[in-house]
């Protein structure tokens, strides 16, 4: 019920962003669309922790994506300087790289996460959380195997309910 309240709640601030228009004809065209797909999302069952993960909201927007976005900014630098530099100081290469994750909500944060990052991207994900990751230079390389994007990502899921094919210990 409260990730149907919370989603509900996002729609609603969605619309009313997006739309501009405070008149009431229009903003109970709003709450009769906001019911709606609310009802709709209900019905197929898709309300639920992975769907909407209001668990991680408050320690993803103060701590998570704030430090995301500086690693993003470095990254961003660190790629322009190599673009621009007489010698191109590039080495593509992709290497295999262990996750820690335990939710698939908490996977694709990271998977995500390293390709939103310059320089790197998560090509495929393999077995049980190996993830094959392909970058341009061997510094970004070291930046995903220091783990602390892996740990990062690990304390955002709090006390996780285990992935579709892993039991529960």
């Amino acid at each position: 019920m409260l990730h149907t309240i919370s989603l509900g709640a996002v729609l609603a601030a969605l619309w009313m962003l997006l739309s501009g228009f405070f008149e009431p004809l229009l903003l109970s065209f709003g709450l009769v669309s906001v019911v709606f797909t609310l009802w709709i999302a209900h019905r197929m069952d898709v309300v639920d922790h992975e769907g909407h993960p209001i668990h991680m909201v408050g320690q993803a927007l103060l701590v998570y994506w704030p430090w995301l976005a500086w690693q993003i900014v470095k990254s961003n630098w660190d790629v322009a300087l190599v673009i621009l530099s007489p010698k191109l100081k590039i080495m593509p290469h992709t290497f295999d790289t262990q996750t820690s994750q335990k939710t698939e909500v908490g996977l694709s944060m990271y998977a995500n996460s390293i390709t939103l990052t310059p320089g790197t991207v998560t090509v495929d994900m393999r077995g049980d959380g190996i993830f094959e990751v392909h970058t341009l230079t061997n510094a970004a390389r070291e930046g995903v195997e220091t783990l602390d994007m892996d740990r990062r990502c690990t304390a955002l899921e709090g006390n996780p309910k285990p992935h579709k094919g892993e039991q529960k210990s």
